[in-house]
Parts: structure tokens; C-alpha cells; sequence
């Protein structure tokens, strides 16, 4: 029956556009560039300058400090010797890696973008070397997480041996049970301040320069902190930054964000590394006097993969609200779309 209106019908929805697929809010482009200029000696970030845009076959001195930063975070093979000032084939591949890793522009040169990156303060913890088209959360190797009972509790300690005196202990405890707490909010873990150093699960420390674990801090800036994967339990901060949980009160040009810091350590004792979505708090730098306080969509669903979801928890960010709901929406209209076909054809073959 009516084969021309059917047909007709068929053809019309047949030939509509498919429909625009829902997209998550752009990812802003660069900052203006601002090279960082590290105010340490063990650096020669100062000159910067005589790196930018070099290219393979160069030989521009200070390139091996660079080659040595890159080994330290992954981006070198572990048998990787070659640390001259010659800008050689792996060196470039380092480059290219670290780029794609970081979210930044692929050049594979040193560009103002890339050098203002490596000159930032970090964390000390080894990148993740990614492909360029995995651009998320990221987890240590073998995926190690604390292996109690779902809900788990978990203790953790300052040591009294090695801490700092520019910040009092209840200024550092605070900063701590806040950052602690973001963590907790997402996943089904709490965590419990102790009193008892040795037996805690995760020990926290402030310490300077060699300390024994074979991760040396270097001073005011470079590396910020470092942690181990689950279930070492280690959190080690720099003794040597300007330690702040207030900028009002605390005017230092390269002061740095107790609570920001300890957020991201805590990611690590949890077992997430480093992600290359720039907003998230696994990302692995921190500038001074930046706070990043904010668990993003990433740091979740990284942290959730690990543990679960706490029963309490929603997420109450509208942009990611409005993800959804969008997406859902694109989903649902096409359904209907291909519903309403199939039934047509059906209806034509009879």
C-alpha cells in the first residue's frame, strides 16, 4: 500500500544529514607564553633562550641538561648515554613525546611553548609515555592500588623529623585534611590522621636534597614533591620551597600551594601518574602562587576506574552535566532516527 508516500518518506529521512555529534567543551588553546625562569642554581633554565628552536643537527651547549630532565621523567630510554649538546634523532623523538604527553603543539622543536614547560616547576614523579592520541588519566605499571576491603580506610602521618617551620603543623595538617578529603569525596576511601608514624600507611615528609630514596630534591622550584604507587605509602615534599595555604599572607614570588600539591601527591599514593589534559590535577606541573584545587572530570574518572565511586557522590559540575545531557540527547534523537527508518523499510516490503 502507498508505495510512493512510503518510498517518498524513506528517501527523505535517508538523505537528512547525520546529526552533529554532542562535543565536550573545547579545550583552551595556550596560555600566552611566560618562560619561567627557575631561580636555583643547580639550573641553567636562565638560558633558555640559546634553545629556542633548535632542530636536529644542532649542537647548542646546555642541550645535554636538557637531554638529562627528559631521561628523569621517562621520555629517554633508561640505557639511553648519549647526553651531548648535539640535538640527535632519540632527542627529537623525546621532544615529540613530551609534547604529545603534555598536550602541547608537536613540533618536535624546542619551541617558547615546550622550553616554558620544561622550565616550570613539577613533580617529580616519571611521565607517562603515551601515544599522542591518548590524551587522559594514566595508572602506574601493572595498575597497583591499595587492595583493602571496598569501603577502605586508610592512616596517614607527618613525620616530626623531617618537617619545615615556615608553616606551622596545623597550617600543613589542614591543607592536608582538605586535600585528603577531595579524594575521599569521589571514591570510597577514607583517610584518618594518625598518630603513629611507623604504622601508617601513607608517611608524609618534608625533606632536602639526597634523602635516600634516589629522587634528590634540587632546591627552591624544579621539583616540587614526589609519592610512590600503592602500596608504598611514601610522600615526599621539598623541604627547600616556599611552602604557602595563604597567598594574602604569603607575598613570595615563588611561593607554592600546600594544598594543590598535596591533592596531586595523594593521586599518585592512590596509584593515578601523570595526564596530559592540562585543567586536571594529575597534570605535572604547578606554577608558583597557581592553585588547582578542583578534582576534574579526568582525576575521576581515573581515581573511579581504581576504586569505585562513592554512593554520595554526583558530579556536580554543570559543564560535564550538560556533556551529558548533550550527548544523550544526539544518542536518543538517532535511535529514533533509525528506528523510524527501519520501520519504513518494513512497512515498503510489504
Amino acid at each position: 500500500m502507498f508505495p510512493f508516500h512510503i518510498h517518498t518518506i524513506l528517501l527523505f529521512f535517508l538523505i537528512l544529514p547525520p546529526p552533529t555529534p554532542a562535543r565536550p567543551p573545547p579545550t583552551p588553546g595556550p596560555s600566552p607564553v611566560t618562560v619561567l625562569t627557575i631561580k636555583n642554581d643547580n639550573h641553567t633554565w636562565h638560558e633558555f633562550d640559546k634553545f629556542l628552536d633548535s632542530r636536529r643537527g644542532s649542537h647548542v651547549s646546555g642541550i645535554a641538561d636538557v637531554k638529562k630532565y627528559f631521561h628523569r621523567f621517562g621520555y629517554l630510554p633508561t640505557k639511553y648515554t648519549n647526553f651531548t649538546d648535539t640535538f640527535d634523532t632519540q632527542f627529537k623523538r623525546a621532544i615529540t613525546r613530551y609534547q604529545a604527553q603534555l598536550g602541547l603543539p608537536v613540533s618536535g622543536n624546542l619551541d617558547a611553548i615546550t622550553l616554558s614547560h620544561i622550565t616550570a616547576p613539577r613533580c617529580g614523579v616519571s611521565d607517562t609515555d603515551t601515544s599522542p592520541f591518548m590524551r587522559h588519566y594514566a595508572y602506574f605499571t601493572g595498575r597497583p592500588r591499595w587492595t583493602r576491603n571496598i569501603p577502605m580506610t586508610l592512616t596517614y602521618a607527618f613525620s616530626l623529623q623531617y618537617s619545615i617551620t615556615v608553616l606551622n603543623s596545623s597550617a600543613v595538617k589542614t591543607a592536608f585534611q582538605r586535600a585528603f578529603s577531595r579524594w575521599s569525596s569521589v571514591i570510597p576511601v577514607n583517610f584518618t590522621l594518625t598518630d603513629d608514624y611507623v604504622f601508617a600507611d601513607i608517611k608524609i615528609g618534608f625533606y632536602g636534597g639526597d634523602h635516600g630514596d634516589g629522587e634528590p630534591f634540587d632546591g627552591v622550584l624544579g621539583v616540587l614533591a614526589h609519592s610512590f604507587s600503592p602500596e608504598i605509602g611514601r610522600l615526599h615534599l621539598d623541604a627547600a620551597e616556599t611552602w604557602a595555604v595563604d597567598f594574602e599572607w604569603e607575598k613570595s614570588e615563588v611561593a607554592v600551594d600546600l594544598e594543590s600539591v598535596a591533592l596531586h601527591e595523594i593521586g599518585h599514593v592512590m596509584g593515578l601518574k601523570h595526564t596530559s589534559v592540562r585543567e586536571a590535577v594529575m597534570y605535572p606541573s604547578l606554577k608558583p602562587r597557581e592553585r588547582k584545587l578542583d578534582l576534574k572530570v579526568d582525576d575521576i574518572k581515573g581515581i573511579q576506574d581504581l576504586y569505585g565511586s562513592n554512593p554520595n557522590f554526583k558530579f556536580g559540575s554543570s559543564n560535564m552535566e550538560s556533556y551529558i545531557s548533550s550527548n544523550q540527547a544526539v544518542v536518543l534523537r538517532f535511535g529514533l532516527r533509525i528506528k523510524l527508518v527501519i520501520v519504513l523499510i518494513w512497512f515498503s516490503c510489504m
